[in-house]
């Protein structure tokens, strides 16, 4: 299954993100599909192609969460947030 998500590319302790489309069991940072943007943390800057991301999400490509909430929340697409990461639940003490 193809899927859009970020690939970190920058200097150390200055992220900056790809978004490309890559086979989900394959590697992120490894050869991708097409590269559809970039984002910049720092500045909140969002570079999408539009256009390309919604052709391959018309051919079945899904999202990672993180893709999804950045696009819809800079009205690339629309949709509905998706909770990124599960909250962990406290470890209980054990008694013994």
């Amino acid at each position: 299954m193809l899927t859009i998500r970020l690939s970190r590319v920058g200097k150390k302790n200055k992220p900056m993100y790809r978004l490309v489309i890559s086979e989900k069991a394959r590697d992120p940072y490894g050869r991708a599909l097409e590269i559809l943007g970039s984002y910049n943390p720092h500045s909140k800057e969002l570079l999408a192609k539009g256009d390309r991301i919604k052709h391959w999400i018309s051919m079945g490509a899904g999202m990672s969460a993180t893709v999804n909430n950045l696009l819809l929340e800079k009205k690339v697409i629309e949709g509905d947030k998706v909770k990124a990461s599960i909250a962990r639940k406290p470890k209980k003490e054990s008694k013994g």
